[in-house]
């Protein structure tokens, strides 16, 4: 399968890279010393200055399949896209190509209604406003989304929402004005995936207490920002359902696969740029005689690194195509294995890199810890690893389940027995 570029997507990778030479790469210590000094409640002044150029040149908002909104791409045109935008953590946010604003635009362009996508989904398209996503709670295993305890119940013309969230992505940037909260609207319900709804809850709504920023492996606030809220008694208008009760499962599902994908394209950029220092960083210094590029160890290393990035970025590209050509559902097998696939790729190569740099690559300085750190979030975020295993067997079990058994049993017991009569003999 050959994926080809369109002039469209030559261009737009022509006008990224430069962009990314001109003004991202220049500036990535300024975002780090930056996201140190505002903290996790704060927004680093650089980022700001950046999205201003970025709108100017054209570069922004390239995501949104399927929608006049974005720029027209399909998911297979945005990948090498977004694997640019990938290579630094300051990039996506100055393209309006981060998360959770991406997943969020897109329920609300799927699901929103017209006084919706009003309020929240046009600011956020301009970059006005930053959101933030509700879902996982600390009292449960989140694997399982059902497990949801958080209660979303009507009164009148009004939800009342109690819950208690952490990882709730973005809560602390004073840019955020809305959530997008999952709970349960029909905890009885027979059918576990029904119980779930979804509503828009401004942040300023009384009731909701962002209790603290949650480091990831001690960073705050690169590239996202994980924050701990509590709603207590918190009412919106019955209006600020999304899709409808019930149907909060289903927009999960909807949300979680672009996502996931977005997050896999940008992580392969991540582990290529990871790959290019190494290689520049062994061939600046000598170890026991030579320059640590001569050493077998670190070539071998190199080179597993070039063919795990390869086939991660081809397993990427056939789930991208996958969802252009049959839809979502269709390529959740697709989606699944990448999710297991990259953030594994990108862990080891990432490892590799900070251990070619020493000392120096557990620190900052060169990026590597925190794109370590981002790597191993991600094998949980979206799903943990174990969920898309188990989803991809039983797939792999359906897809098996016609094809006709293979008599092999109990020829080799023949085989068996044939032998042991000889010897009887």
């Amino acid at each position: 399968m050959i994926f080809e570029k369109s002039d469209r997507v030559k261009a737009l990778e022509a006008k990224l890279e430069g962009f990314m030479e001109e003004h991202i790469y220049p500036n990535e210590a300024r975002y780090y010393r930056e996201s140190e000094d505002v903290g996790p409640w704060g927004v680093q002044p650089i980022v700001e200055e950046l999205k201003t150029k970025a709108k100017a040149a054209g570069l922004w908002n390239l995501f949104l399949p399927e929608s006049e909104l974005g720029a027209g791409l399909t998911n297979l045109e945005y990948a090498p896209l977004c694997e640019i935008m990938g290579r630094s953590q300051l990039a996506p946010e100055v393209f309006n190509c981060s998360a959770p604003d991406t997943g969020n635009m897109e329920v609300l362009v799927r699901y929103g209604t017209p006084e919706q996508k009003k309020a929240w989904l046009e600011p956020l398209l301009a970059g006005e406003i930053r959101s933030s996503f509700a879902m996982t709670e600390p009292a449960v295993a989140s694997s399982d989304a059902t497990n949801i305890e958080s209660l979303i119940r009507r009164e009148g013309e009004e939800y009342v929402i109690n819950g208690h969230k952490w990882y709730t992505t973005g809560a602390t940037d004073p840019r955020c004005k809305i959530i997008i909260f999952m709970g349960k609207t029909d905890p009885e319900n027979a059918d576990r995936y029904r119980q779930q709804s979804m509503v828009l809850v401004p942040k300023d709504t009384p009731g909701v207490k962002v209790i603290r920023s949650i480091p990831v492996f001690g960073y705050y606030g690169v590239p996202d920002r994980a924050s701990e809220v509590i709603f207590e008694n918190v009412r919106v208008p019955v209006s600020n359902i999304l899709l409808g009760e019930g149907r909060g499962f289903e927009i999960a599902q909807g949300r979680l696969g672009p996502g996931r994908i977005h997050h896999c394209m940008r992580l392969i950029g991540l582990a290529e740029r990871s790959l290019e220092k190494m290689c520049q960083r062994v061939q600046q210094r000598v170890a026991f005689g030579k320059p640590i590029s001569e050493h077998s160890v670190t070539r071998e290393r190199i080179a597993e690194a070039r063919v795990k990035i390869e086939q991660a970025r081809l397993l990427t590209l056939k789930a991208a195509y996958m969802m252009d050509t049959v839809g979502n559902k269709e390529a959740r097998a697709e989606i699944a294995m990448i999710k297991i696939a990259v953030p594994n790729m990108a862990c080891e190569v990432i490892d590799w890199a900070i251990q070619a740099f020493g000392g120096g690559g557990t620190g900052n300085d060169f990026g590597l810890a925190a794109a370590y750190a981002t790597a191993r979030l991600l094998r949980l975020a979206d799903g943990p690893d174990e969920v898309h295993r188990d989803q991809l067997a039983r797939l792999e079990f359906r897809r098996q389940s016609n094809k006709r058994p293979e008599q092999w049993a109990p020829a080799l017991t023949d085989r068996a027995l044939g032998a042991e009569g000889r010897k009887a003999g």
